[in-house]
This record gives structure tokens, C-alpha cells and sequence, in this order.
């Protein structure tokens, strides 16, 4: 009989937790990098929120109510878009992050955000979040710049960063049709992706227990 040492038993023991939650729901925030009315970005977390398995519930945010950040401003009360934002945020399981990349990073209006989100500075509501990252462009470099400035952005903010192959979609403008995805292995590493972060959650709230 194959003897097991301690710590491939734990993964076996943790690997059975799992097994016994895959029915448990995660709420996971969307967020979209993109103000367009025809965004890439809205559309592909539209159609992942679609998509995902019945345990994942997608909430898509847009940022289109959210002021240019100021400190003189960032104080009580606080803005109302900005605290609804920050609740939501705080209120889910995870965030999910679909960004354009712009000059070679982020858009400004996500940074923005991003900003008003990291208030307070080392506890803000992104503290320890699980987050993952799509993003996305026309070119065949699918926004990987983008993505790196973004993670940057986040590791200052505390957010768990969840590992595994990046997300980044190159010329996203050939696979999105009538508010379909029509490149089902790309649809395919996405949700895959979204999995990973639903695991994610689900196993830091076990080591939590």
C-alpha cells in the first residue's frame, strides 16, 4: 500500500472538502475597464455570467457614475456611487476584472476606480478579495500589458491575486457576434479561469472555518 506523507493527506482531506461544497454559490463582482456602450469588456462578462456554472452568480459593474478621484472629497459622507461601489465590492465572494488596454495599460476611468476602491489605505475593500483578470484587445497581444499594470495595481491594494494561466483575449473583435462568444475554446479557458477563482474562494473560506 502506497504510504502518503502529511502534507499530500492534508491535500487529500482538502481535496474531499471541495468535493463536499461544489454546490455552494460564490458572488462574484464583474467589473468592466470600459465606458463604451459596445464594450468588449461588458460583453465578455456578460456572456461569462451567462455561461458560468449554476454555483457562480456574476453581478456586472460599469463605472460610468464614478467621479475623478480627490482626496478633498474622499471623506464622510462619502459620494454615493463610490460607497455603493466599495459595498458591492465588499458584499462579494470575488471580483473579476475584464479590461481594454489603452496606450499600453489600463483606462484611466479603471484606475479611478481603483483608487476610490483603496480607500482606506490597507483596508480597503479589496483586502485579501480573491480577483482574477481578463483583459483584451483588437491587437494579437490581447492586452497583456494592460493586465501586468493591473496586477500591480491590485497587489498594492491587498487583493489575493488568484494564480494559474493569464486571460488575455487578441483580437477580440473576431469572436464577438450578436452578444455571443464565438471562439467556444477561448469560451472554454475563460470559464475554466472563472473556475479557478470560485475554487479559490471557496477553499480560503474553508481554511477560514
Amino acid at each position: 500500500m502506497e504510504k502518503l506523507n502529511m502534507r499530500e493527506i492534508t491535500s487529500e482531506i482538502e481535496k474531499v472538502d471541495m468535493q463536499n461544497t461544489t454546490n455552494e454559490t460564490v458572488k462574484i463582482v464583474g467589473i468592466s475597464g470600459s465606458l463604451r456602450q459596445g464594450s468588449f469588456s461588458t460583453a465578455l462578462l456578460k456572456i461569462l455570467a451567462e455561461k458560468a456554472l449554476p454555483a457562480i452568480e456574476i453581478r456586472v459593474v460599469t463605472l460610468e457614475d464614478i467621479p475623478l478621484y480627490n482626496a478633498d472629497l474622499d471623506g464622510e459622507p462619502e459620494i454615493p456611487a463610490v460607497a455603493a461601489f466599495k459595498r458591492i465590492i465588499a458584499e462579494s465572494d470575488g471580483v473579476l476584472i475584464a479590461t481594454p488596454e489603452y496606450n499600453h495599460g489600463i483606462p484611466g476611468v479603471l484606475k479611478n476606480a481603483l483608487d476610490w476602491a483603496s480607500r482606506p489605505v490597507f483596508e480597503s475593500c479589496f483586502k485579501y478579495k480573491p480577483a482574477s483578470i481578463i483583459s483584451s484587445s483588437l491587437a494579437f497581444t490581447g492586452g497583456v500589458r494592460a493586465q501586468y499594470q493591473l496586477r500591480e495595481t491590485l497587489i498594492s491594494m491587498h487583493a489575493h491575486l488568484v494564480m494559474g494561466p493569464e486571460v488575455v483575449v487578441g483580437g477580440i473583435h473576431t469572436s464577438l457576434a450578436d452578444a455571443a462568444y464565438t471562439d467556444e475554446k477561448g469560451l472554454e479557458f475563460m470559464l475554466k479561469s472563472l473556475g479557478r477563482l470560485r475554487d479559490e474562494i471557496i477553499g480560503r473560506s474553508l481554511h477560514a472555518v
